[in-house]
């Protein structure tokens, strides 16, 4: 099977096909990620919560975002694969955000780097793409800016923010971002946002209209500690194997059974 591209996944939203993302942190993960036939696999900030047991995203680092990406892309080879720009390596100015970019690029053989905001990350995204790197931006709640969202929470329920989430995606499409992850906003908005930009609409806990569906590995294999989040859902209880609990992820997104209506924020 060929490789997936950006022009494979705008191909699959114009044809009303769902797009299957997972996280992945290490070789042999993205391998049994990458069978089950996801189309996108990520490198998440999230693996300081997951893995290195961090309260937050807030403490990795460039150089463990380098190192995970790295052994992710060892494993695999046809998923794109999408790694997480960490906390403040992008956001205060362009300059910055191409240094960090060069390096996941180069050592951890990202090929589209993801980072988080709206408007005050227009002059990264938009320098990004002027240089020929792709970019994955990222609305909604925003895990890296927990300590000033005051957690956790489902965001764009007022009108006020509903609209600048939707403001927001319109400008960074336009400014050259190639993909867009939307995270715990009602499914109303996210219906929106989707038909609003001609990028593909990566949604975890947004609800089923978006172009596509991520979870966090640890979260669907039902191995995080603690509280699972609402939007998220155990695949491996009832299944024969990790492989098993993978390839009814992927079926689930693709028929669109996932997310269901309980697993979505009104």
């Amino acid at each position: 099977m060929s490789s997936i591209t950006l022009a494979t996944l705008r191909k699959m939203k114009r044809d009303g096909e769902k797009i299957a993302c997972l996280t992945a942190y290490d070789a042999s993960f993205a391998r049994l990620v990458e069978a089950a036939g996801t189309e996108v696999v990520l490198v998440g900030d999230s693996l300081g919560m997951v893995v290195q047991g961090r309260e937050s995203t807030v403490p990795v680092t460039l150089d463990e975002m380098v190192y995970h990406s790295a052994m992710v892309r060892r494993g695999c080879s046809r998923p794109l694969l999408v790694v997480d720009m960490p906390f403040l390596s992008y956001s205060r100015d362009p300059a910055l955000a191409l240094e960090s970019a060069a390096r996941l690029m180069k050592e951890g053989g990202a090929q589209v780097v993801k980072l988080e905001g709206g408007a005050a990350v227009l002059d990264s995204v938009q320098r990004l793409s002027e240089l020929g790197v792709p970019v994955c931006a990222h609305l909604g709640l925003l895990p890296q800016s927990v300590h000033k969202l005051g957690g956790y929470r489902v965001q764009g329920r007022e009108e006020a923010s509903a609209a600048a989430i939707l403001h927001d995606a319109q400008r960074l499409a336009e400014a050259g971002a190639d993909l867009l992850v939307l995270e715990c906003v009602p499914s109303g908005l996210a219906a929106e946002v989707t038909a609003a930009v001609e990028i593909p609409v990566i949604g975890i806990g947004a609800g089923p209209a978006c172009d596509g569906q991520v979870l966090v590995l640890y979260d669907m294999l039902g191995i995080t500690p603690g509280h699972r989040p609402k939007f998220s859902r155990d695949f491996l209880a009832g299944a024969d194997s990790v492989a098993d609990a993978l390839d009814s992820f992927v079926r689930a997104v693709k028929s669109g059974e996932f997310p269901a209506a309980s697993e979505s924020f009104e």
